[in-house]
């Protein structure tokens, strides 16, 4: 039987040792990487904390998964400048996401508290300056400023271009003698311009009219807070295309109605401009029928919009991806060529209250009276419209989560609006969208 082997007391084993000895070299590594790369301030309570006090340390020797993930590489060997001040290389250092900055004013926006961007250029030296920081913390709201401007850009310039070449002089030079535009090319043109500007604004959902944003707030939880902002992006966005528009076809103008004539075109005045900008009703029509027109048109864009949009629905052939800009093209293009006559399918209240803003300050005439001050029926109708077009979809067509879908038809939610808040706010911030 063999005996136990008896180990003297105070006796310890190399080969026991070498293991432990070699784990605690491994894990002393980052540490020193971490420190030599990112010289932290130890404060009077022992502890360990970044400049920004965010990615505090219980210990100096143990570094946080943030700084191990953000070592691409060995430090250099000069970390520092002439004067004593530390430097961050491009690709080194211990930088906080681009993607985090501003999160207040986001937050008070309504806006995700990060910003999206891609991991690698969250991380980028270049994306830490003041005014990427600043179009990063304000991504969404400058992405509808430019998706509106492209979608007023292409319309309008095709109004222009379509008017201002109908003259007998354009239309003898131009190929065919038929001019440079007809309806069909006004058409097309706002097809585009949509198609385009959802391209460009893809970012912030890429809403580009008022009364959609208006209708996703009540049936989609869009946060109510961006309400304002999206509103005022996209006005600004129309309101620059078309002073952009009005400079590059000025001398067109200037030979179609005269050196310093601007006014709206009527019965009278065959030759006004003003249509090229903003929409202005057939003189015969009454004011119901305006306001059915717009109506009809704007319930109409959001039930599609709807139903490209809902991935139950087994109808369409993509719901939502690249193809989506390219079904809101043929939306626009039926709408127009269908509803397009009477009222001039306006169907979004920034585009044509944005560039109507714009030629009234460029001087001209009666822009706000003409029609029987029709101005404000192209602003109204369209948000009725948009939240009729989603509650008939949402109430015949969509399952998802909406209002329509709970108890009384979304009624009961008016009778404790505030559980209907609180409720909300949690959902929201489950998607961390506030």
């Amino acid at each position: 039987m063999l005996e136990p082997v008896r180990i003297p007391s105070g006796y310890t084993s190399t080969m026991a040792t070498q293991p432990i000895n070699a784990q605690r070299s491994l894990e002393t590594l980052p540490n020193a990487a971490v420190h030599a790369q990112h010289p932290l301030n130890r404060s009077s309570s022992e502890e360990w904390s970044d400049k920004d006090h965010k990615d505090s340390l219980q210990s100096p020797t143990t570094p946080t998964m943030a700084h191990l993930d953000n070592m691409d590489s060995p430090p250099p060997q000069n970390m520092f400048t002439a004067d004593g001040g530390h430097k961050h290389p491009r690709g080194h250092g211990l930088k906080k996401k681009a993607s985090s900055t501003l999160q207040s004013p986001r937050a008070w926006m309504g806006l995700r508290p990060m910003a999206t961007l891609d991991e690698e250029l969250d991380h980028a030296g270049h994306n830490h300056l003041f005014w990427p920081k600043v179009k990063i913390a304000l991504k969404e709201p400058i992405a509808e400023f430019w998706g509106t401007f492209i979608l007023v850009l292409f319309g309008d310039a095709a109004i222009a271009q379509t008017m201002l070449s109908g003259t007998d002089a354009v239309r003898a030079s131009s190929p065919g003698g038929g001019g440079f535009g007809a309806w069909d090319t006004i058409s097309w043109a706002w097809g585009l311009g949509l198609m385009l500007g959802v391209y460009v604004a893809g970012d912030s959902g890429a809403f580009l009219n008022p009364a959609i944003c208006l209708a996703s707030c009540i049936f989609r939880k869009l946060p109510w807070r961006r309400l304002p902002m999206y509103w005022a992006a996209e006005f600004l966005g129309a309101f620059v295309a078309a002073g952009v528009v009005y400079g590059n076809y000025v001398n067109g103008i200037n030979q179609y109605e005269g050196h310093g004539i601007r006014s709206v075109a009527s019965a009278t005045n065959p030759t006004g401009t003003a249509g090229i900008f903003a929409t202005f009703p057939a003189s015969d029509l009454t004011k119901a029928s305006q306001f059915f027109d717009q109506f009809i048109g704007s319930a109409l864009l959001v039930f599609l919009i709807w139903t490209l949009k809902d991935d139950s629905n087994k109808g369409k052939f993509v719901a939502s991806g690249a193809w989506f800009p390219l079904g809101l093209f043929f939306v626009m293009l039926g709408i127009a060529t269908a509803f397009g006559w009477q009222t001039g399918f306006a169907i979004n209240p920034a585009r044509d209250l944005g560039p109507r803003a714009m030629i009234a300050a460029l001087g001209y005439s009666g822009v706000w009276s003409a029609g029987g001050y029709y101005f404000w029926v192209p602003i109204v109708a369209p948000f009725c419209g948009a939240v009729v077009g989603a509650f008939l979809y949402d109430v015949f067509i969509f399952t998802g989560e909406t209002p329509v879908n709970t108890p009384w038809v979304g009624l009961k939610k008016l009778i404790n609006p505030k559980r209907t808040i609180q409720e909300r706010l949690e959902h929201q911030r489950q998607q961390s969208i506030v």
